[in-house]
This record gives structure tokens, C-alpha cells and sequence, in this order.
């Protein structure tokens, strides 16, 4: 739109076509946003009125109405992201059965690298001080704390909270923190007690609530190397509670007795995933990585609204990109997050029953995206998102394309050791060992021999023992889902 008609529409962040309930809740949400008793940085009164004034224009039915008709036909592309959708094949075919499609979602930055400025963090370490914390373990993550604070930035937040069966704030969040008074009571941790994830992440979560800010990356990294008992709905409803205020989750699980099973559904809720430190030592190369992360981080998620589709059913979503974890299913859907580095790739598989094959085009998803940018005060339009197929009497010659078809090769792997362990918790031993057994040959066709060598060891174990190694399945489901990444890796050289 010209300089001198402003995009009401564009401003407050939502389609032409919003119903009122939606302008309401796009106000409410700038406003909590850009309100100057609470954003004192430059332009930011400037942006606020700016939202007052397109309110009260588009949520006046008349004065919507006389600004409608004044409005140039509207383009839908997105100023600050652009998006990308890759088919497993260009067609469905008129069958009486069902069918299985796949779709690799690609969004970006429209921005160049060097233009995106980095954001500014709010983190939380909650960190697990046990009693099976004690000696090696406890000393790296002290120590890796203290790292992290020493590499702040100025306007950086970090907080500090263990936990075993109580809690602790061990550094309140600040922005100006004495560092080493706050390193000295790192130090001072001892490890004592038991597991109890809902206190440390409680904890937390005041602690980032109290310097919660649009303009940051505000984050919670959970460290434990046990499991929580009886508390694990509490810690879930906190998770959805953080993903309504936009703060992420990411669960780290030290050794072989933590439930990444938990940790995974806790992380995925707000579009976070868990990670596996199989060795003590490797605690400060994945705390330090996921902060690199954090300060690189261009969208710190991207929400999904779809409406299902009749005889249509989304199976199974699953990141490829940023950080590998399966994307909790429902509506709306946390994709995770867009680095500045790279795109955010999401692979989907939706099946299509025969009943929704005899019109001539069927819509697999029908929705819209909304990218969170904390570089941009103002709202972020959203993207409407229409994924079809048309229906024809044969399939297509044409091939799939390499991207996706490397994406759905790898997934293969990860679902495989899915499909194990499924199997071994149902008691069906010889079906899981029979599922490591082809997930070993198909390592080895790839060149992963240690990996298909450690998923035979699981096979012999399931069939002789009925029973996992100590780090048996978590070896195979991290270091598959690893294997994800690097194939995205490589397409990007």
C-alpha cells in the first residue's frame, strides 16, 4: 500500500477477511505487547498508537466497511518470511483405498543474514541437583553454568534454578547480575535429594515470567538425569502455560534413566525438543551449542492453525530442521523455531481415505502460519497455508524430488526404532528384534556401520533377555533422529 494509506490489516497481523473475534484478540495481544507504560525503547509509542488507530478502525463494522473499499487488491506474500512446500508426489490416484502423502514444509527469513539483528536472551537453567547428580556430573554443569554466565551480553537475562525434591533459585533473573557473587552460589550447589521435575520447572518458569519480554528469546533448558513420579501432568499443563506466553522448552536427559519419552512430549508443546548426553562430558558441548542457538534464533516459533479436512487425517509431523523431535499433533501446532542460519523444515504425512479421492482436487491441509519474530515489535501478518493435490486415474511418472525423498529415507530409520520399541513395550519381542534387524540393514546400505551394530546388540538382546541394554533404545532413537539433521546438512553444502 501507498506511504500515505497504512495497511491496517498488516499492522495488526491478520488476514482481510478476520472476523471480529480475531482483530479483538490481534489488539489485545499488540497492545500487551507495545503498551508504553511497559516499552520505553524509541518508536515504540510511535507503533503503539499506530495499533489503537487500526483497531478502532477495523473493529467499527461501518468504518471497516467505508476502509475495505478503499484497499488495492490484496497480494499474499509475506514481507519478512517466505515458505516452500515439497510433494512425495505431484498427484493422488482414484483408488478404493487409502493413501499416504508426504509434504516438507521449508520456511526462512526473507532477510539476509547480516541485516538480523540478534535478540536478546531471557534463559533459565533448571538444573537437576539429585543425589545421582553427585561427583562428575554436577561439576560440569556447574561449570558450564558459570560459563554461560560469563559470555552474557548486556542485555542478556540468565537465571539459575536447581531442584531435587525442592526447588531453588540460585540466580534470580536480572539483567545486570553481580557475576560473582552469582558464580560463587553456582559453586555452593550440592546434590541432595530426589527427583521432582514439577518444582524446578515451577521455579523456573517465575523466574522467566519476571523479565518476560516480547523482544527476547525467553527459554527454559531443563537438565535431570532421572525420572519424575507423579508429577508429570503438573509439568505438561506448565508447558502449555509456557507455549501461551511464547516461552520454549528444551529437556536435556543425562545417562540412561531419565524418560525422553516425557521429555519429548514436555519440550514439543511449546515447539522445543530433548536431547541425550550420553556422557557426562558432553553437558557443556550441548549447553553451550543450544545458547548459540538461542542468540541465532530469527522466529522463536512458528504456530500452525489448520481446520481437519473430511476424510483427510495428518498421520505425523516431524522437524527435520532446526532440531529434530516429532511435532505434538492438534491444532494449533508449534513447528519450532526459524534460525537466522537456515530454514525451519517440517515433514508431514497425511492420509487420504478412498472417500475424499472422488472429487478432482483434495485439500490435505487448509490453515494459516504465524511466525513470533522478537526482532519485530509489531505484528507479524500471518501466511495462509492451502496444501492440495489433484486426483487423476494413474499415477504420475514424475519422480519425487531428491530433497524430500532424502528426508523420507532418513525418517524411515527413526521410524523404524519407533516401531521396535512400540513392540518391545507390548511385550512383542521377536516383532521389535525383527524391526532393529531391518533397521540395521538399512544403516548398513547407508554406511552407518557403528549405528547398525549397536541396533543387531538391541535385536540379540530383545530376543534372549527381553529387555533393552541400559542406553540401548535411547542410543538408537537419538542417534536416528541425528542422522535426520546431517541429511539436511548435506543438502545445504
Amino acid at each position: 500500500m501507498s506511504a500515505s494509506k497504512p495497511d491496517y490489516y498488516a499492522i495488526l497481523g491478520v488476514f482481510r477477511d478476520a472476523s471480529a473475534e480475531d482483530i479483538k484478540r490481534a489488539y489485545f495481544d499488540a497492545a500487551h505487547r507495545l503498551h508504553p507504560d511497559k516499552n520505553t525503547a524509541p518508536g515504540e509509542t510511535e507503533l503503539f498508537l499506530e495499533i489503537q488507530q487500526a483497531y478502532e478502525v477495523l473493529a467499527n463494522p461501518k468504518r471497516r466497511s467505508l476502509y475495505d473499499a478503499t484497499l488495492p487488491p490484496e497480494i499474499e506474500v509475506n514481507s519478512v518470511v517466505k515458505h516452500e512446500i515439497h510433494f512425495s508426489r505431484p498427484n493422488l490416484v482414484r483408488l478404493g483405498e487409502p493413501q499416504l502423502i508426504y509434504a516438507l514444509l521449508e520456511v526462512s527469513s526473507r532477510e539476509e543474514k547480516t541485516a538480523l539483528p540478534t535478540p536478546p536472551l531471557n534463559i533459565c537453567l533448571v538444573l537437576d541437583r539429585s543425589t545421582s547428580m553427585q561427583g562428575e556430573k554436577l561439576d560440569i554443569v556447574k561449570a558450564t553454568a558459570i560459563q554461560l554466565l560469563r559470555s552474557l551480553r548486556l542485555e542478556d537475562v540468565l537465571s539459575v534454578v536447581s531442584f531435587s525434591d525442592h526447588a531453588e533459585v540460585i540466580v534470580p533473573a536480572s539483567v545486570h547480575p553481580d557475576k560473582k557473587k552469582q558464580e560463587s552460589r553456582i559453586q555452593m550447589m550440592q546434590a541432595t535429594g530426589a527427583t521432582e521435575i514439577f518444582n524446578g520447572l515451577e521455579a523456573g518458569m517465575r523466574e522467566v515470567r519476571r523479565t518476560l519480554d516480547p523482544s527476547r528469546v525467553n527459554h527454559i533448558i531443563l537438565l535431570t538425569d532421572g525420572q519424575t513420579y507423579g508429577d508429570e501432568q503438573s509439568c505438561l499443563k506448565l508447558a502449555e502455560e509456557a507455549a501461551a506466553l511464547n516461552i520454549g522448552i528444551t529437556g536435556m536427559g543425562i545417562g540412561t534413566e531419565w524418560n525422553d519419552i516425557f521429555l519429548d512430549a514436555l519440550a514439543s508443546k511449546t515447539g522445543g525438543s530433548s536431547s541425550y548426553v550420553s556422557k557426562p562430558k558432553d553437558i557443556e558441548v550441548l549447553l553451550v551449542e543450544k545458547f548459540k542457538a538461542l542468540i541465532n534464533t530469527y522466529a522463536d516459533d512458528v504456530l500452525l492453525e489448520f481446520i481437519e479436512q473430511s476424510q483427510v487425517k495428518i498421520n505425523y509431523a516431524f522437524r527435520l530442521q532446526p532440531e529434530g523431535g516429532q511435532i505434538e499433533m492438534g491444532s494449533p501446532m508449534h513447528l519450532g523455531p526459524i534460525l537466522r542460519e537456515g530454514p525451519l523444515q517440517v515433514l508431514f504425512e497425511f492420509l487420504v481415505e478412498p472417500e475424499a479421492l472422488s472429487a478432482d482436487l483434495v485439500t490435505l491441509l487448509n490453515g494459516s502460519m504465524k511466525p513470533s519474530i522478537t526482532a519485530r515489535p509489531m505484528p507479524i501478518p500471518p501466511i495462509r497455508l492451502e496444501l492440495t493435490r489433484e486426483v487423476r486415474p494413474n499415477p504420475s511418472a514424475e519422480p519425487p524430488p531428491t530433497r524430500i525423498l532424502s528426508a523420507l529415507s532418513r525418517l524411515t530409520l527413526y521410524r523404524m526404532q519407533e516401531r521396535a520399541r512400540k513392540a518391545a513395550d507390548a511385550g512383542q519381542y521377536d516383532a521389535a528384534a525383527r524391526h532393529l534387524q531391518n533397521l540395521a540393514t538399512h544403516l548398513l546400505s547407508q554406511g552407518e556401520h557403528s549405528l547398525a551394530k549397536t541396533a543387531l546388540f538391541e535385536a540379540d538382546n530383545l530376543e534372549r533377555m527381553h529387555a533393552w541394554s541400559a542406553s540401548g533404545n535411547k542410543d538408537i532413537k537419538y542417534q536416528t533422529r541425528a542422522l535426520l539433521l546431517s541429511g539436511v546438512k548435506e543438502k545445504a553444502r
